[in-house]
């Protein structure tokens, strides 16, 4: 919208021409060097004043709707940080152009000083940081992001145990029969647990020599059990199974595994798909773990002991990763599959590992 300049004349419009500099100054009007470039040519700019008004929560609500490509299981966590987290603290409610740095750490502090672990705290944080850094970059809402505390985003998760070959097996040993390649497959394949249970008999070649992972159960608040792809690219994967557990797996399915492809490996008692808690429940993992000597163990550790073990066969941190299935933004190389022979080697090492246990060579 052009401003008319019969009224910008200097005996008519000062003041108004002064407001208009003004506006020139800030960025909400551009001057487009007619009248002498001395008066500026007002166009239609984004409302950034009402923008800058919109609460905190509401944005990052509408960042969280507007990421289609959000796996179930993390659109869930955010809109439980966001709920619990954010629109529950007055630091949610505050406008967009209001937000400080100094609010921001206030905000940490309170939610520290109510109970809230660090880890829960470091994600609330990052979720915020991210919206933002949005608001500033695509959406030019506000000129800085405003989280910017420092080791906010650190979770400093507590140091897991490693276990042995030897504890692994004992543990195999001290679930029900059912269960006992669940314990297996996770610690020699480095399976996580959605990965383990979203398998099918599909995904198992014939003899076990190979497992392919294209895919992963998640527990979702309302939704219940719901099939996504694994949690990064790498995650889509094919491991060859150690020849130590093959029979293990084979055993497995024909015991417990229906004939069909789409079949799950691991079920419930009644043949439903397998949730976290059931199995925690099915195997009494804590007396489990406990007859075993390993107390406190998560399911998740077993995941750990699998990645130390094939760290120990020499391969390199491009094979590596690629076999747990890792995904580290600064490394685009991550997503280059191992070699076949690099994945045998992994797999035969591990094998030995097991074999020597086994034939008690090794309490390892």
């Amino acid at each position: 919208m052009a401003v008319d300049r019969g009224i910008c004349r200097p005996n008519r419009a000062r003041e108004f021409r002064s407001a208009i500099r003004g506006l020139v100054l800030v960025g909400l009007v551009h001057c487009s060097g007619r009248c002498g470039g001395e008066l500026p040519e007002l166009r239609r700019l984004p409302m950034a004043r009402t923008r800058r008004r919109r609460r905190l929560d509401e944005y990052v609500e509408r960042w969280i709707d507007q990421r289609p490509g959000l796996r179930p299981k993390t659109l869930s966590l955010y809109r439980w940080l966001l709920r619990a987290h954010v629109k529950s603290t007055a630091m949610g409610g505050t406008q967009l152009g209001k937000l400080t740095t100094p609010m921001v750490r206030q905000w940490r502090s309170e939610r520290l000083d109510a109970g809230v672990s660090k880890i829960t705290t470091a994600k609330a944080y990052r979720l915020v940081r991210a919206a933002l850094n949005t608001a500033v970059d695509e959406d030019k809402i506000i000129p800085r992001n405003p989280v910017r505390v420092k080791g906010a985003d650190k979770e400093d998760s507590p140091e897991r145990p490693v276990l042995s070959v030897a504890q692994v097996f004992a543990l195999a040993g001290a679930v029900p029969e059912r269960y006992r390649v669940v314990i297996l497959l996770t610690s020699f394949l480095s399976l996580r647990w959605g990965e383990a249970s979203a398998l099918t008999r599909a995904d198992i070649s014939d003899g076990a020599e190979s497992v392919r992972v294209g895919k992963a159960m998640v527990e979702v608040t309302g939704l219940g059990l719901v099939v996504s792809r694994p949690k990064s690219r790498a995650g889509v994967r094919t491991l060859t199974v150690p020849e130590a557990i093959r029979p293990d797996i084979l055993a497995h399915l024909e015991k417990y595994v229906d004939n069909r492809p789409d079949a799950y490996v691991f079920t419930g008692l009644r043949g439903n798909p397998l949730r976290r808690s059931n199995f925690t429940k099915n195997v009494n993992w804590k007396t489990a773990t406990m007859s075993v000597g390993l107390a406190g163990i998560h399911i998740h550790d077993l995941r750990h002991a699998g990645n130390l073990w094939a760290s120990k066969s020499g391969m390199s941190t491009k094979d590596l990763m690629s076999r747990m299935g890792h995904d580290d933004m600064r490394a685009a190389l991550i997503y280059q599959r191992a070699t076949d022979d690099a994945e045998r080697r992994i797999a035969s090492d591990l094998s030995q590992m097991a074999k020597d246990y086994r034939d008690g060579r090794s309490s390892a």
